[in-house]
């Protein structure tokens, strides 16, 4: 029984899955917009909003942490420069999910995951 767990497996083992919610996290903040699956952008929203946030305080301590997660610096650079400032009047809820319906070859229900300020 799966009571009180909310993170999707995807069928993936625990190592596969934190790579691919890094590589997502890293292409949405590359990118500020990315087409995938329903269930992998409900899964990445809470892993790239808790980035954000520590993002937002701009210290050392949190640059090393993000930079454990995310390979590219210059990534960490815009996401530190760029993106935190935009949020930093908000309290959460930074990502937008919205649906795109079904995709043609398997019927999997594909969205976009933006973020919330983006036109």
């Amino acid at each position: 029984m799966r009571h009180g767990k909310k993170v999707a497996k995807l069928s993936r083992t625990k190592s596969a899955r934190s790579a691919l919610f890094r590589n997502l996290a890293q292409s949405l903040f590359k990118y500020e917009s990315i087409t995938t699956t329903l269930t992998k952008a409900k899964a990445i929203r809470p892993y790239a909003e808790k980035i954000i946030t520590k993002a937002k305080t701009n210290d050392l301590h949190h640059k090393r942490q993000i930079m454990a997660k995310m390979y590219d610096k210059g990534i960490v650079f815009k996401l530190f420069d760029d993106i935190a400032p935009r949020f930093a009047n908000r309290n959460g809820g930074y990502l937008r999910i919205t649906k795109l319906g079904q995709r043609q070859t398997d019927g999997a229900e594909m969205a976009i995951i933006d973020f919330v300020d983006a036109d």
